[in-house]
């Protein structure tokens, strides 16, 4: 019998790239001392970085006195949060009742498959993160994609794939 050998993941910092956490200096001193401070301070950190970095845990941790597990429970309760970078541009496909009644499944596994991801992946060039949702609130378009702030509606698989398609020349230019 063989056993296969197990290799170790890279360390943390071979794979998200460092952060000044100085930035959080003034976002700490705001909330310091105050009363429902975890959800401000998990979403100003997120507003500096894009996502919420390990660093920055231990950093709330040692600074403000809120325990490690409270606050990694919170950012992975709520789906507003991010503990990964993600991509300049940000795909939201909607699987509501009436998306979902279009076909959205379709469109999205066509996008999955031509950006070469996973639900919640981000494309290698960075420029793309995708993520399903329960609703966008645009029931009358459906179905719907919403990329940055911009909404997209009566979709088809061609279609999505042409708008990203768009984006990503406009971004090379």
């Amino acid at each position: 019998m063989r056993i296969k050998r197990i290799v170790p993941a890279p360390p943390l910092q071979d794979v998200f790239p460092s952060v000044d956490l100085s930035q959080m200096d003034a976002l700490i001193a705001r909330y310091k001392g105050k009363k429902g401070k975890l959800i401000p301070l998990l979403q100003g950190t997120q507003a500096l970085f894009g996502y919420i970095p390990r660093e920055a845990f231990l950093k709330l941790n040692r600074e403000t006195g809120l325990s490690l597990s409270e606050l990694y429970g919170v950012a992975t309760f709520y789906a507003q949060f991010r503990l990964t970078p993600s991509g300049k541009h940000i795909i939201k496909m909607c699987h509501g009742t009436a998306c979902h009644v279009q076909n959205v499944t379709a469109i999205t596994d066509e996008l999955l498959d031509f950006l070469e991801v996973k639900d919640g992946g981000t494309t290698a060039d960075g420029l793309f993160t995708v993520e399903t949702v329960a609703c966008l609130g645009c029931c009358s378009l459906a179905p719907v994609m919403m990329v940055d702030e911009e909404t997209h509606g009566k979709l088809t698989p061609k279609e999505a794939v042409k708008i990203i398609k768009e984006i990503r020349r406009n971004e090379i230019q």
